[in-house]
């Protein structure tokens, strides 16, 4: 016999359909809350202004696409090419090491 199990997400706060999961933390604790694409605006707005005034202090930041250098054949980046061309922008960078992630988003920029 087949069975199909159903997951239905509620809205924590109408009892109505939920379109997603929010988290968010105050005084230390973490909380998640689900809510609908209405109230999940609602909570959002309530809680922008205090936000917009506020230090962030770990968590995860808004994605942004990542960019790397541009890649050679052999599928890695010419880091010498990157040193070379940070240092002629002003930027600090070791002779030997991992070039920060800043340091080849701003080359992978300035060749594009």
């Amino acid at each position: 016999m087949a069975q199909k199990t159903v997951l239905e997400l509620v809205d924590d706060l109408d009892g109505g359909p939920a379109d997603e999961t929010v988290t968010f933390a105050l005084d230390g604790a973490e909380f998640e809350i689900d809510l609908s694409a209405e109230n999940a605006d609602r909570l959002r707005d309530t809680l922008a202004e205090f936000v917009g005034h506020a230090r962030r202090t770990g968590g995860r930041k808004a994605r942004t696409p990542k960019a790397v250098a541009p890649a050679p054949a052999n599928g890695k980046p010419d880091t010498q090419a990157v040193r070379e061309w940070a240092r002629s922008q002003g930027e600090t960078v070791a002779e030997r090491g991992r070039v920060p992630q800043a340091v080849l988003i701003k080359f992978q920029e300035a060749h594009a």
